[in-house]
């Protein structure tokens, strides 16, 4: 029982921390509103949740630790919470609440439970902001809770234009070649990725009866390379493969499943979304199918969410109702410069 209040009071500090981020309108903001929090005076008084749905995954560690760097430059302190389910959720918003937290970011493990996470973390008087993950209501609409989130579609779009670009560059036969699209339809935010790429690489002339889907059960590489491996079973006639998908670790994982079947690094043009896991590809010593990333700042994604959930606690400055961040291409040649200059590096 002890355990479950727990997690409940966890997941409540979390559910505060999501509307914190994603609404700026009066209308929208929930759990405080525009006031300040009461008996907040200095940036000691603070405490922030940050909830987070995969801790271990690359993004959600650098996430947190932009978020450590936004707690330390204003000395407030910043609780790190992993919550891969509902339960979790919920008794760790409980959590936070009796520790003292006023509100919390939060990437929810499902986005239905947006209802259930406000409903906590207004019952604690707490502020949330919700991020990369958008709340969905009871009638299947986005909440008005202060988001933040990528431009999924236009961010899929470039990496479907660039993997195109490279199909040309390599002067790869159509007959040839046919593109994996490792998908995870479950969450808005990320089909609109993969639907941003197949539609950018039609536009540009590649067959779209050539773009083959594997659905991953979720997002992550194991998954994904058992979704693509079942998919290469069903073409083994195709010798050229481009490969997309919703992050960086499903392409990685269509990478590895072509790998085992004999396929070199020629063979192969696979685009990834994030930045965090091309780091340890592209410092192997010789070139692997995965060739590019759009990388996404998770200093946006954990320092300014962080900040402006701060600013709203102590000074009532209410963050804006939706904010979405865009990807950089970046590859082989150029990763270490770029990812150092997004603060990802030493």
């Amino acid at each position: 029982m002890r355990s479950s209040l727990r997690i409940l009071s966890a997941l409540a500090l979390l559910a505060a921390a999501v509307l914190c981020l994603s609404g700026c309108n009066p209308k929208g903001s929930t759990g405080g509103g525009g006031a300040p929090t009461p008996n907040v005076k200095k940036a000691s008084d603070i405490k922030i949740g940050f909830i987070v749905k995969k801790p271990e995954e690359a993004w959600f560690q650098n996430e947190w630790a932009f978020a450590d760097k936004c707690a330390k430059q204003y000395g407030f302190e910043l609780v790190k919470v992993g919550a891969e389910d509902g339960d979790k959720v919920l008794n760790a918003i409980d959590t936070l609440a009796t520790a003292g937290a006023q509100g919390f970011v939060i990437c929810t493990p499902d986005v239905k439970l947006g209802p259930a996470i406000m409903a906590r973390a207004q019952s604690h008087n707490m502020k949330v902001i919700a991020v990369d993950d958008q709340f969905v209501g009871s009638d299947g609409k986005f909440m008005d809770v202060p988001y933040m989130g990528i431009s999924a579609r236009a961010i899929g779009e470039s990496v479907g234009k660039a993997l195109y670009a490279e199909f040309k560059k390599r002067g790869w036969k159509v007959e040839d070649t046919a593109a994996c699209a490792v998908n995870f339809d479950e969450l808005n935010t990320v089909k609109e990725r993969t639907d941003g790429a197949a539609a950018a690489l039609v536009a540009a002339g590649f067959p779209a009866s050539k773009i083959y889907h594997a659905a991953e059960k979720t997002t992550d590489m194991p998954n994904a390379l058992d979704a693509a491996g079942i998919l290469l079973t069903q073409h083994p006639d195709v010798k050229r493969w481009l490969a997309f998908s919703v992050n960086d670790e499903g392409v990685l994982g269509a990478v590895r499943a072509m790998e085992g079947r004999g396929l070199t690094a020629d063979k192969i043009i696979g685009i990834g979304i994030g930045g965090s896991s091309a780091i340890p590809e592209f410092d192997k010593p010789s070139p692997t199918g995965f060739f590019a990333t759009s990388l996404i700042s998770p200093k946006c994604h954990g320092f300014d969410t962080t900040e402006m959930l701060y600013k709203w606690i102590k000074d009532g400055t209410a963050p804006p109702r939706d904010t979405r961040t865009t990807g950089i291409i970046l590859n082989r040649d150029d990763c270490k410069r770029v990812i150092k200059e997004q603060g990802l590096l030493p």
